[in-house]
């Protein structure tokens, strides 16, 4: 999955993308969960879970009922990107639990450990532009892309984002079906 993850992002011809690469091979990106016990909660599953969203993503972009005019290249950056965020995120722990033979063992498990506490969606944002430019419908699909799972102070800015740039609702959308349809 890694070559394909990166296969699909060296298709973005914009200043910057070589060093994205390079920050996500030094990275823990390709081996980090997608979460600590839900969706992709196992090695590899945050590589898993954007290319499922790009997949998602991409196919309805191409089916939409309004006309969606975006770059291809720009569905790969928010798909692919969407929780970059989560890079340098979870950790490995070790808590004790009994084994089938009901015998106690030190058994493995993800935990957070937040060295940049900015947010979720804003944080991929802020990450992005520290090595190259985003589009608006970027920004915007990018930071909402976790929808009406925010607080409920931020619905107004929600809607508004999704009406101007429909883009963003289908990224939550995507996001939404990978992580409940496809991520286990």
């Amino acid at each position: 999955m890694k070559e394909e993850f990166i296969t699909l992002l060296k298709q973005v011809n914009r200043e910057g993308i070589e060093d994205i690469l390079t920050f996500l091979e030094k990275s823990d990106f390709y081996q980090a969960p997608a979460s600590t016990r839900f969706h992709g909660d196992h090695e590899g599953g945050l590589v898993e879970h954007s290319l499922k969203v790009y997949e998602i993503l991409n196919h309805k972009v191409q089916t939409s009922i309004l006309p969606i005019q975006i770059e291809q290249e720009s569905i790969i950056i928010i798909a692919l990107l969407h929780d970059i965020c989560k890079t340098n995120f979870y950790k490995i722990d070790y808590r004790n639990a009994k084994n089938a033979l009901g015998v106690w063992e030190k058994v493995p498990y993800y935990t957070v450990e937040d060295t940049i506490p900015y947010g979720h969606g804003e944080k991929s944002v802020m990450m992005i532009t520290e090595y190259m430019k985003l589009t608006p419908e970027e920004k915007y699909a990018i930071r909402w892309h976790m929808g009406y799972t925010e607080p409920k102070e931020l619905y107004n800015a929600i809607g508004a984002s999704y009406t101007k740039y429909p883009i963003a609702l289908l990224t939550h959308e995507a996001d939404l079906e990978a992580t409940y349809f496809y991520d286990t």
